[in-house]
């Protein structure tokens, strides 16, 4: 059955929702949208009544969402973040010849993109630039990615993978903490608290392992979600870390952070780049794809 897009609720329609919801208050949804109440209670109602379902209900003077208004929302965020995203890149792309948007991992965006992108920019000066962080896998034709820079196994659905470089993970630790804890070599490292990535939660006994150290429990310590956190907390001698050696070159070259053994952990993985095949050709792809693997060329 065709329902027609005039049966769709508006972008205007979900973001009243949106607001309801994130509030739980209509009166403070209204304030924040300069409506009143009653037409923020009327445009939840024709939501509900063109969906099918009840989205809030009332608790002891109180308003809540029901299981399917939870749900719901869910998505209506997601739209709304992909209409912003379409606004803000059109607006911010107005006055570029080109458009380049650039999904990275967090840690590797900020501490080792960032500061090299002014040059790529400089290269390219009328090329508008779009980066967002991404953890995982995902689509890059629905998310409007021209590339992606990840780490893994180089599949990827719908996109050709190109090498960028093994990872180089080296136990680190703050010339403080080091002295303090008495840690001459990698056998000592009992002596002191690890540090974990929760999506490497085995990297540490993985090290031990192939270096063939006892460790009591390789799995005990602190854990973070990001490498940035653990870099952090390294330097601020929480610590000792197994941390990517190009995320870690400033921390090492002023000291703050000290290698303890250069034997780095061997893996199946390295760091690849994705490139949607319909954006191949695209201005921008190609030079940013050439200029990222010239800078890993200097570091190696």
């Amino acid at each position: 059955m065709n329902t027609g897009r005039r049966h769709f609720p508006s972008i205007n329609t979900l973001s009243t929702f949106e607001c309801a919801a994130r509030h739980l208050n209509f009166t403070r949804a209204a304030e924040e949208l300069n409506l009143t109440q009653s037409a923020i209670s009327r445009q939840i109602r024709d939501l509900e009544l063109q969906l099918g379902v009840t989205l809030f209900e009332r608790i002891r003077k109180r308003v809540v969402l029901t299981d399917a208004g939870a749900r719901f929302l869910v998505d209506a965020r997601y739209l709304i973040e992909q209409t912003e995203g379409l606004v803000y890149r059109t607006m911010a792309s107005a006055k570029a010849d080109a458009t380049l948007s650039v999904a990275t991992l967090p840690t590797f965006g900020s501490h080792w993109l960032a500061p090299r992108l002014p040059q790529f920019l400089e290269m390219h000066p009328k090329l508008a630039v779009n980066i967002e962080s991404r953890w995982t896998p995902f689509s890059l034709q629905e998310q409007f990615f021209d590339i992606a820079v990840h780490f893994g196994r180089p599949i990827w659905a719908g996109a050709s993978c190109q090498h960028l470089c093994v990872e180089q993970m080296l136990p680190v630790a703050a010339p403080g903490l080091i002295e303090r804890h008495k840690i001459e070599s990698a056998h000592k490292l009992d002596a002191a608290p690890l540090l974990h990535l929760q999506t490497r939660p085995a990297a540490w006994r993985d090290w031990f392992e192939q270096n063939q150290i006892e460790m009591s429990d390789p799995f005990s310590g602190h854990r973070f979600d990001q490498f940035s956190m653990i870099i952090e907390a390294c330097v601020a001698g929480l610590g000792v870390g197994l941390l990517p050696l190009y995320l870690i070159e400033p921390q090492i070259a002023n000291e703050r952070l000290q290698i303890i053994d250069d034997r780095p952990l061997q893996t199946e993985d390295s760091y690849f780049i994705a490139i949607p095949d319909d954006k191949a050709e695209k201005l921008g792809v190609i030079e940013f794809a050439k200029w990222l693997k010239s800078q890993i060329g200097q570091r190696a």
